[in-house]
């Protein structure tokens, strides 16, 4: 069976709700879902409360949803703009070759512009439209037929890459471990089981008796909300923590590893991820504790030499003066919010990826897994 006709299944009614605490453990999690004509997204504003679904039937409503952090994590942000793309070969209409390419690439600036520091947007947009230009000398179903392709196969190798970063990972873990995380990194942010909270999953399936401390993530808590409601449904021992608790844990040796994600890694090994990751970084340092990355391949982006190249996505200030639609700051005060911070790649342990362990020197590690096979530097 094909991807594309093995993604197509029958279309659900337009909004599901229901508590999300409901069979949590018996039912796997699908963030996003391709309908054949729409995309399905588990709208994670709503979590853990209730487990909403949206219904999106053309780019824009993907992009929104992008932005609106309904649905979010680097690489599933890839696996989402990919079917976006999708959409909008499908939503087209466009009755020749050239026009739909130009609606490609009009829906492509659209999903990259939604949130600018995940390269897996870039990334797999760029994807979907060298499919899409490499099947134009044919007829526009052709075309339509590799935008779904490729979104498709974008899908099915996170899943296989993020088993694999599992495994390498898992390895790092020790028996009985104490293992601080960062936002969220689990099946909530990618299309398998996870990045950072995937290594996690590997070492409890492996029998490794392990716990997890979960720090909050402010402003809009992804620690609290997401990866604490993951690591419920698969039964791994956590403990929720203030975002400023951490140095103190370590202080009192009750860290073994920290275990984020990455939203794009420079070429030298930089990593931009969650804002206060640079923090974790530091303390780690302090107290020398391991500080791992986890992240596919496809995070890494060679254009970028440095942290210093990657854009910094600004984001509301009403997520810290308004939380939740709650005011906590008195009125008029001036706010600023970075969404991510660099981590300089000095701080870095190692970066755990799809093909394998990188330690130190990190640029030439990254380089080597990078080069095509057979290839040279």
């Amino acid at each position: 069976m094909s991807r594309t006709a093995h993604a197509v299944r029958s279309v659900p009614p337009r909004r599901e709700v229901g508590p999300a605490t409901r069979d949590r453990r018996a039912r796997p999690i699908t963030p996003v879902e391709w309908l054949g004509d729409r995309l399905r997204i588990l709208d994670q504003r709503a979590l853990p409360a209730a487990e909403e679904y949206l219904e999106v039937t053309e780019p824009l409503e993907v992009a929104r949803a992008i932005r609106r952090l309904a649905v979010r994590g680097a690489p599933l942000l890839g696996v989402t703009a990919a079917h976006g793309m999708a959409l909008a070969a499908v939503t087209s209409g466009a009755a020749s070759p050239k026009p739909l390419c130009r609606d490609l690439r009009r829906a492509g600036k659209l999903l990259v512009a939604s949130r600018p520091t995940a390269v897996n947007i870039a990334w797999a947009v760029d994807r979907v439209l060298r499919a899409a230009e490499a099947a134009v000398p044919q007829e526009v179903d052709a075309i339509i037929a590799a935008t779904l392709d490729e979104a498709g196969r974008i899908a099915e190798e996170d899943e296989e890459s993020c088993r694999a970063n599992g495994t390498f990972g898992a390895a790092l873990v020790p028996g009985g471990g104490n293992v601080l995380t960062h936002c969220n990194t689990g099946a909530l942010a990618t299309g398998g089981i996870g990045t950072a909270l995937g290594i996690v999953r590997v070492a409890h399936e492996e029998g490794k008796r392990l716990h997890v401390w979960v720090d909050e993530t402010r402003p809009v808590l992804q620690g609290a909300r997401l990866t604490a409601w993951e690591l419920q449904r698969l039964g791994v021992p956590m403990t929720l923590v203030a975002d400023t608790a951490p140095g103190s844990l370590m202080a009192r040796g009750a860290v073994d590893l920290v275990l984020v994600g990455a939203d794009r890694i420079a070429a030298n090994g930089d990593v931009a991820n969650k804002i206060g990751t640079y923090q974790l970084a530091v303390l780690a340092r302090h107290h020398g504790v391991p500080f791992y990355v986890a992240a596919p391949l496809s995070t890494v982006d060679p254009a970028a030499r440095t942290g210093n190249d990657i854009e910094i996505e600004q984001r509301n200030p009403r997520e810290l003066t308004d939380p939740f639609g709650v005011r906590v700051a008195p009125e008029g005060t001036w706010a600023v919010n970075p969404a991510f911070d660099v981590t300089p790649s000095r701080m870095i342990t190692a970066i755990v990826t799809d093909r394998g362990v990188v330690r130190p020197p990190l640029r030439s590690g990254l380089r080597r897994l990078l080069r095509p096979a057979g290839g040279t530097a």
